[in-house]
């Protein structure tokens, strides 16, 4: 299991050896950034009025030196940032497509759900860019500001006066860009939504003609994108620009400033140019900032939303590895609902299933058996009562201990990018070939999967598009039968399947049953649930009835008179609550009809 990002050290914490590293070779770079201008002044100041040739190669060599040391040390720099980098991505990646994972099972989830690993790319690009290296720069300004009081008190003064302007540029950056990156994140997450729910579902909105008009949605999310875009990056890039013309301006004033010293005789020649030089140097980590200062927002905010992703899908300390449940099924007054919601989906159902029983639960649209399916396999928390395998509580399981003894079949099957093999074992790492074929012939579906192309290695495509509806739903059957769990939840397990389908469908459960197995089966055809001992009625959310599959069935749906024409005014009879949903349990398995 992942450990929580509480349990976790610190990145930063854990890196603090690289940190000081890239910290060090600043200094050495920032303290090697002043030979250019030391140089231009000892040409100036001593080579050409001495006019010596072995003093200009005797400093032209060590210049060259020190360039050299300047450009390895930079290189390395950037080496150890963007490992940092790599590092970050290393420590939290699991963690966060984990979290990614588990985001739709605790609340409501905005746009695609790719937000959080954007963010951590985003945070690593950063890191391996130049941002960093000029935020390292930074705290070495007073170094040149020293060197420019040393030149002369005036040129210190002038060199201050630009750099408080430049920094206060860089704040007025912050302030005007950051709630508008904030904003633009948001819209990317809105357009990201609209257009990867309208690819998921390309065939419906081609044949609905839908596609202008999820285009025109997709458009005006994508228009609000690119105007908070638009808007960062005008502030960004007017403040960089002014920025620039402010540096150029103040390179300039230090350089008629150091005339006028010189022409004063308060200066030398060499003094002029190489402050001049130097105020460039000094402002350009500040210029760097501000160029940066986009990324470096995204990032801040970026890692911000890491953090509570992380903090709130993070998972509690491993519980005790139990043995596998051999016995019983029991749910306690148990309820739950929608993640994030208010509102109870189902609520008080109690019932015990001995090893061997099969339960078929029927009921109304929305009468909560969805609800209760997500409930038994533990999808959906009990936000009372319990569900109990062996007197243990799902929430008392290891989840990877857990999945190997629960066998889950969703309404809306999906499979996974890989080869048939791969989604019956449930993607093990090294699955045991004889547990793929035991599981496909439980689910009868061996010999179907012959037939396919390249057999068991066939490449089902993204989200099994190159199988039909039948096709995937019952090898998506064959993976809840992978390793013989011991509860197998099959939600509406039916509705692509012809008749051989169903006769299948039908044997696996008497087979799950008879190796001792726990089936429960939501049904709306009564084909599903002939393989299943008891039978459940769900209505609104509650328990309408349950008991042996004759006995309950019998009272459930007990004939239905011929209705007598009438007038298409005439007033419904209103039946009596239980019985109005039998009639409608009626109508959803077609018995009546």
């Amino acid at each position: 299991m992942t450990p929580s990002s509480s349990s976790r050290p610190s990145l930063f914490r854990a890196c603090r050896g690289a940190f000081l590293g890239v910290a060090l070779l600043s200094g050495l770079i920032n303290l090697l950034y002043l030979s250019g201008s030391v140089f231009m002044m000892e040409v100036y100041d001593r080579v050409l009025p001495s006019r010596s040739l072995p003093t200009l190669v005797g400093l032209c060599l060590i210049v060259v030196g020190l360039y050299l040391f300047q450009g390895l040390f930079d290189a390395l720099r950037g080496r150890i940032l963007a490992r940092v980098g790599a590092a970050l991505d290393e420590d939290l990646s699991q963690s966060v497509f984990q979290s990614q994972l588990s985001a739709p099972l605790k609340g409501r989830v905005e746009g695609d759900g790719q937000q959080p690993l954007r963010d951590l790319d985003q945070i690593r690009a950063f890191l391996a860019g130049g941002g960093p290296a000029a935020l390292f720069d930074l705290p070495w300004m007073p170094l040149y500001l020293v060197v420019c009081f040393a030149f002369h008190p005036l040129i210190g003064l002038v060199t201050v006066a630009g750099a408080a302007c430049l920094m206060a540029i860089t704040l007025l950056t912050e302030l005007l860009t950051r709630e508008a990156a904030k904003a633009a994140v948001g819209a990317a997450v809105q357009r990201n939504g609209i257009a990867e729910g309208a690819r998921r579902n390309a065939e419906v909105v081609q044949a609905l003609g839908m596609a202008g008009r999820i285009g025109a949605r997709w458009g005006a999310a994508n228009a609000r994108y690119l105007a908070h875009q638009q808007r960062t990056s005008d502030v960004a890039g007017g403040l960089g620009a002014l920025s620039k013309v402010l540096r150029m301006l103040l390179q300039s004033a230090v350089l008629a400033v150091g005339a006028y010293l010189v022409i004063d005789g308060q200066a030398t020649g060499g003094i002029m140019i190489a402050s001049s030089i130097l105020t460039s140097r000094a402002l350009a980590p500040v210029e760097l900032a501000i160029a940066n200062w986009k990324g470096f927002v995204g990032a801040r905010q970026g890692w911000r939303r890491v953090k509570d992703q992380l903090a709130r899908t993070a998972p509690g300390e491993a519980p005790l590895a139990l043995p596998a449940p051999r016995r019983a099924l029991s749910v306690e007054g148990a309820g739950t609902g929608a993640p994030g919601g208010q509102r109870f989906a189902v609520q008080d159902v109690s019932f015990t299933l001995a090893a061997g029983a099969g339960l078929g639960v029927i009921g109304p649209s929305a009468s909560g058996k969805s609800s209760l399916a997500r409930l038994l396999v533990g999808v959906w928390p009990a936000w009372r009562g319990k569900v109990r395998l062996d007197s243990a509580a799902l929430e008392q399981w290891r989840a990877e201990d857990l999945g190997r003894h629960v066998g889950y079949l969703p309404q809306d099957v999906e499979l996974f990018a890989g080869t048939v093999a791969q989604n019956i074992a449930r993607f093990m790492p090294d699955p045991d070939p004889d547990a793929v074929i035991t599981a496909a012939r439980a689910a009868n579906v061996h010999e179907m999967i012959l037939h396919l192309p390249d057999g068991y290695d066939t490449q089902v495509g993204e989200a099994g598009a190159a199988l039909s509806g039948g096709q995937r739903q019952r090898i998506a059957l064959a993976r809840a039968l992978y390793g013989e769990p011991f509860l197998v939840v099959l939600d509406e397990p039916n509705s692509n399947l012809d008749n051989e389908g169903e006769q299948a469908l039908t044997a696996a459960i008497l087979g799950v049953r008879a190796r001792g197995g726990i089936v429960v089966v939501i049904a709306h055809r009564p084909s599903a649930i002939a393989g299943v001992d008891q039978v459940l009625v769900m209505g609104e959310g509650r328990v309408q009835s349950l008991g042996p599959k004759e006995e309950v069935l019998s009272r459930v749906l007990r004939p239905v008179p011929a209705a007598e024409p009438r007038l298409p005014q005439a007033a419904p009879l209103q039946a009596a609550p239980l019985q109005a949903a039998s009639l409608k349990v009626v109508d959803s398995l077609g018995v009546a009809r």
